[in-house]
């Protein structure tokens, strides 16, 4: 067993509505142990069983047998988490206008060099293994960049967090 944080990708938008409490449960029955959420956004902090990468696939499968819709899970551990925060290599202007976008595995340089391809405004992303990061200019909300271009030309899931939910889940994980 070890403390892992679970994200996953896209829960409670689109469609895609997932309880946080049957989200513990689901990790629960999968034999994590003290399952806990922050913010109804798909984050869980729990000590999971056997492989991490065996964990986060069957909590995908439970997620979808359960809600009826597949998102990815992607996790790290909390020395990860804190590692990905203190890589961030842009200045942080404001922390809710600046993210880690965690990768389910790192992106080709090809893909990167696609990627690189898209016009982005003022904002800055950069990959970084596992982690891509970025600062909106004016805010996630009102991006300049085509992030979903972007992601799409990674062509690897990936999931982002604020700088602040970061910070809450590595301090929520003994990190």
């Amino acid at each position: 067993m070890g403390v892992r944080v679970v994200l996953l990708r896209a829960v409670n938008v689109g469609g895609a509505p997932l309880p946080m409490a049957s989200l513990r449960e689901i990790a629960g029955g999968l034999g994590a142990v003290d399952p806990r959420t922050y913010i109804a956004s798909g984050n869980l902090v729990a000590d999971v069983p056997g492989d991490p990468d065996e964990f986060d696939r069957s909590l995908e499968r439970a997620v979808e047998a359960e809600h009826g819709f597949f998102r990815e899970a992607i996790s790290r551990t909390p020395r990860e988490l804190a590692d990905a925060l203190a890589a961030h290599p842009f200045e942080v202007v404001e922390p809710k206008w600046s993210y880690v976008s965690f990768l389910l595995r790192a992106p080709t340089a090809a893909a990167i060099a696609k990627a690189r391809t898209f016009a982005v405004g003022d904002d800055l992303w950069d990959v970084d293994g596992r982690e891509m990061h970025i600062r909106y200019s004016t805010g996630a909300g009102r991006p300049q960049m085509k992030d979903a271009s972007i992601g799409r030309a990674l062509g690897v899931p990936g999931t982002a967090r604020n700088l602040n939910t970061v910070r809450k889940l590595i301090a929520l994980s003994g990190g």
